[in-house]
């Protein structure tokens, strides 16, 4: 049963792929050939990448081609290229200025991932873990990627989450993350004091794109024990900066 279902998904990619380098598309009899299948078997397996959107019938031409749901999965992966591109020379130069950690993350579910960083050798290097998830709730990364959410949109988002204590002030529950939510949308910057880690602080800001979306969030963090003179307002000021320049080569107008 194992080798029947590797062998038609060994199949499916072979018309995917055969789609791929035809962008006026084939008829069914042309994919077939080019895959050396009987036309039913080729098929039922183009019936499956039209139902789920990753092959699209031309009504009037009968012809196949790649559907908007392959091209997705592709721009997703291509858009976090660009975006760990664009953003390196900003986290570097943030990274540099402050002395201190830099990260770059992204939104998955009601959790925040890890998914760049920058380094200066300090303290908290045993924190920057890429692909490691967290809480969204408990980190200024976390909160700066649900600045734009209303606040039912954000009790939706933790209907199901128990909100556990990591730190001094972590939020108790999804009431004061929401107002929380509502300081930091009106400076533009969220702050994590203490919550995601007992004796360190963090900064971040919201990255958007062409369309004004939030795509991702930068932040910077450290130990309070070891940099007493970091103030959060003046390190939001760095911070800002940088979520500014690569919401700008992500496309963003900023304001008019």
């Amino acid at each position: 049963m194992a080798d029947i279902k590797v062998q038609s998904l060994d199949r499916t990619f072979n018309i995917l792929e055969v789609l791929a380098h035809e962008p006026n598309g084939l008829t069914l009899a042309e994919v077939s050939d080019r895959v050396g299948l009987p036309r039913s078997t080729t098929f039922r397996l183009l019936a499956v990448l039209l139902q789920r959107d990753y092959a699209r019938k031309a009504p009037d031409t009968n012809r196949y081609r790649l559907g908007p749901g392959f091209i997705e999965l592709s721009s997703n992966y291509l858009n976090s290229l660009e975006l760990k591109t664009e953003s390196a020379p900003f986290m570097r130069e943030l990274a540099s200025s402050l002395g201190t950690i830099v990260f770059l993350a992204r939104r998955q579910g009601n959790m925040m991932v890890y998914i760049d960083k920058q380094d200066q050798f300090t303290s908290l290097r045993k924190y920057a873990i890429i692909g490691e998830q967290r809480p969204i709730y408990c980190t200024s990364l976390g909160k700066a990627l649900i600045l734009d959410m209303s606040d039912e949109e954000i009790r939706i988002l933790f209907s199901d989450t128990v909100f556990q204590k990591f730190g001094p002030h972590t939020h108790a529950d999804v009431g004061s993350l929401i107002e929380d939510v509502h300081h930091c949308k009106a400076r533009g910057w969220t702050h994590d004091n203490e919550e995601a880690e007992p004796g360190v602080n963090c900064v971040a800001a919201p990255i958007r794109d062409y369309r004004g979306q939030i795509i991702s969030s930068i932040s910077t963090s450290w130990a309070l024990e070891s940099r007493p003179e970091l103030e959060p307002g003046k390190v939001a000021v760095y911070v800002t900066k940088a979520a500014g320049a690569i919401s700008a080569a992500m496309g963003f107008p900023g304001k008019e």
